[in-house]
């Protein structure tokens, strides 16, 4: 469920008893298709089943536990408009609907959630970490890592390597500086220095031109010439514009990490430890193609609401919500240790991939990184941080 032609996909749950011991979960996955730009490069062209695949897979994981205890799944997948979200939306709430692993924009999100109260969302591709904080709802749980999550992964190892003194090169639109926020706040979180930034202007034109590269070689280092002294460049574009390109276009020879070079992600086709190597061999059994993060967000959804509907053996969509809330829920995710939730704010715990396009260079929380808690809260906002009030009560 998520990206890439800025996919935004819906799963939908509905449970409904059939009898006294058998449990039926009839799911449903829901991608809206945001018109944008194509990728720079066409490695990262979106699959046409990105999402539904990854859906497809958990419920055959679900089923399989489920027959066991006279469960049962059924998946019914679906796209649509973003205009028409909503409208999907309360169709299905209407025939009995009641827990949705939606992915969409963080605008589209707050709007379905807020028009049907009564109804569980999980957001599986939504970054924004204001939806985990301000904006934050108590009928949604967040699978999808927080771009706090995603920046603080990318401080850690910085501070591991002692690569201290920062070059932030930003883009022009808002999302771009949103993100370069959350890099400036992790730097102060983790006692490193910000010693230079430049903002690159997004002046549209074409962005895979034949030629596109040779005014990408002069033009690059130019705009990022003569910095102040750095160890690493951190790259803050959420809007695909620049940041491929800066690898080797530098001005000085430095690493480069964050939108381009080493890349912090939920999941990615080289993962083969903890188990991965027979979870992406079932995957491309199944969809004959690469998982990719959109994929594996929306299987790890849709597995947290099966396993808990084996722990509690309920369908009910409150009784599954404050079970996977509760220190009782944990769920293997192909990572190196289980996932859980924060109760204060919704947020799947997760550890973060640091990818560089072939392998897993790292895996963040990084050692060392210490929590009363558990480490992965040294990922995102912490309880202390959190302004979510949301969630105040549940256990």
């Amino acid at each position: 469920m998520r990206r890439c032609v800025h996919i935004l996909t819906a799963a939908v749950l509905v449970v409904t008893a059939t009898a006294a011991t058998a449990v039926e979960v009839k799911l449903g996955m829901v991608r809206v298709d945001y018109p944008t730009l194509r990728p720079i490069s066409r490695l990262d062209e979106t699959p046409s089943d990105s999402g539904f695949s990854g859906a497809q897979l958990a419920v055959q994981d679900n089923a399989t536990t489920g027959q066991f205890l006279g469960q049962t799944y059924r998946l019914d997948t679906r796209n649509t408009m973003p205009e028409n979200a909503l409208e999907v939306v309360r169709k299905l709430t209407s025939q009995g609907v009641r827990i949705i692993a939606l992915s969409a924009r963080p605008a589209d999100l707050l709007a379905v959630a807020d028009a049907q109260t009564d109804t569980l969302f999980l957001n599986v591709s939504a970054s924004a970490t204001h939806l985990r904080a301000g904006d934050c709802r108590g009928n949604v749980l967040h699978i999808t890592p927080s771009n706090a999550m995603r920046a603080d992964a990318v401080a850690q190892f910085a501070s591991v390597k002692r690569w201290k003194r920062w070059f932030l090169v930003h883009g022009s639109n808002d999302v771009d500086r949103v993100m370069a926020d959350e890099y400036r706040r992790s730097a102060i979180k983790f006692g490193l220095d910000i010693a230079d930034e430049r903002e690159i202007l997004d002046t549209g034109g074409a962005r895979r031109a034949d030629t596109g590269h040779v005014a990408v070689q002069r033009q690059i280092p130019v705009l990022v010439q003569n910095p102040s002294r750095h160890d690493v460049v951190i790259a803050a574009d959420a809007s695909d514009v620049f940041a491929p390109y800066l690898p080797f276009h530098l001005w000085d020879p430095r690493p480069t990490m964050g939108a381009s070079g080493l890349r912090p992600v939920s999941f990615n086709p080289a993962t083969e430890a903890w188990g991965g190597t027979q979870f992406q061999s079932r995957f491309e059994k199944l969809a004959n193609r690469y998982v990719t993060e959109a994929d594996y967000d929306a299987w790890l959804g849709l597995r947290a609401v099966g396993e808990a509907v084996v722990r509690t053996g309920s369908n009910d969509p409150q009784v599954l919500r404050d079970f996977m809330l509760s220190d009782a829920f944990e769920l293997a995710a192909f990572k190196g240790q289980p996932v859980t939730f924060r109760d204060w704010n919704g947020q799947m715990r997760q550890p973060i991939l640091l990818f560089d396009g072939r392998i897993n260079a790292s895996v963040s929380p990084q050692e060392g990184f210490l929590h009363q808690t558990s480490p992965l809260d040294t990922l995102g906002l912490d309880r202390p941080e959190s302004p979510c009030t949301a969630f105040e009560g549940d256990p």
